[in-house]
């Protein structure tokens, strides 16, 4: 069975002491390494990275920004047409977007101080095994919809 990409709720609480963000229905059973993205310009498009064993969980620490993926059908020559998900992330309302294996993904930040923390199920050997990548424009959902 394919897994499809997913959003993971979480919440945050507040009381006269502060904040306490959380989600608490992600496990790290399948977390082998994490890192965190912070671009140096607003807008920043990190895309498209893809693999074929490697899953991967993103969650926004600071700032917001726009998570992307698509399947890839064929790895030497993906369908352009194949379709987009993509979510937006804020660490005002925390929550973490799965991307399963065999997806392509991307990321784009929309403030300066944007944080990415993203948990891998590869280590890195196993990761540089499995490492496809293809232009930031192959799919294109970066267009900011004027509304």
């Amino acid at each position: 069975m394919i897994k499809k990409p997913n959003k993971i709720p979480g919440d945050k609480i507040f009381d006269n002491r502060g904040s306490l963000s959380f989600v608490n229905s992600f496990g790290f059973n399948r977390v082998k390494r994490f890192y965190l993205i912070q671009n140096h310009q607003k807008n920043f498009i990190r895309a498209w990275h893809a693999h074929k064993k490697e899953e991967k969980y993103f969650f926004c620490v600071e700032g917001s920004c726009q998570i992307s993926c698509v399947a890839v059908n064929n790895f030497k020559n993906p369908n352009k047409s194949s379709k987009i998900y993509s979510w937006v992330l804020s660490d005002q309302k925390p929550e973490i977007i799965f991307i399963p294996k065999g997806y392509a993904n991307g990321s784009m930040n929309f403030s300066i101080n944007t944080k990415i923390l993203v948990f891998s199920s590869s280590t890195l050997q196993q990761s540089a095994s499995d490492d496809y990548r293809y232009p930031f424009d192959y799919w294109n959902p970066w267009s900011i919809i004027k509304r």
